[in-house]
């Protein structure tokens, strides 16, 4: 698969979760303390971002 989320534990022990295309990473979110929260941070991107506008600040 070209795309995926990955969640992980950062040096400080809190979750967090990054989506890698190609195996480049492509944003990363910020830390939780719960691995539930991390998952939740994933179904809300799964959910809300293909609705998402696109802000263009160029």
């Amino acid at each position: 698969m070209a795309h995926k989320f990955e969640i992980y534990r950062d040096k400080a022990g809190e979750y967090r979760v990054r989506f890698k295309y190609n195996s480049e990473v492509m944003f990363s979110t910020e830390g939780y303390t719960s691995k539930a929260s991390a998952q939740n941070a994933i179904d809300s991107i799964k959910k809300n971002g293909p609705e998402a506008p696109v802000e263009d600040n160029s």
